[in-house]
């Protein structure tokens, strides 16, 4: 098996009040929620670089779908990386992720690894890191 993400869901408590903060906080590309004529199928899903996408689906319909009981939330169990190309791009988008409703819960700062880095969680409590770490960045991204 070759490994490979081709999408990443994360469960959320209020669909449209997510896809609001993604779609109109951080400018992210998406068509709306789709699947609503479905029970349990309501979704949204944003294209990301490299062919990822992030897909949005309430908490409720994941658990359904995986047949697993709903637990609590938990902004520990993970955090998705957002390497950006320089440490100034790093503070425009903590300033836009925290313009749009996230929590910002670290400011950007210097890294012990010497990169510089900052936390914040979306509106569900996803944690999310922006960073400048050049040692990681996709081949194509001096070309972006």
């Amino acid at each position: 098996m070759k490994p490979r993400i081709t999408l990443l869901t994360l469960g959320v408590d209020d669909l449209p009040r997510a896809v609001a903060f993604y779609r109109d906080g951080l400018g992210w590309r998406t068509e709306g929620i789709v699947g609503e004529q479905f029970e349990h199928g309501a979704v949204a899903f944003f294209d990301l670089d490299g062919g990822l996408r992030l897909a949005l689906w309430p908490r409720a319909s994941l658990a359904h779908d995986a047949g697993q009981p709903q637990g609590p939330r938990s902004a520990t169990e993970f955090a998705l990386a957002h390497n950006v190309l320089s440490r100034e791009e790093v503070d425009t988008v903590m300033a836009q992720a925290s313009a749009a409703g996230a929590q910002v819960t670290k400011p950007a700062q210097q890294t012990f690894w010497g990169g510089y880095a900052g936390y914040f969680a979306d509106p569900d409590g996803h944690l999310w890191e922006v960073a400048f770490n050049p040692q990681f960045l996709p081949a194509h991204a001096a070309n972006d």
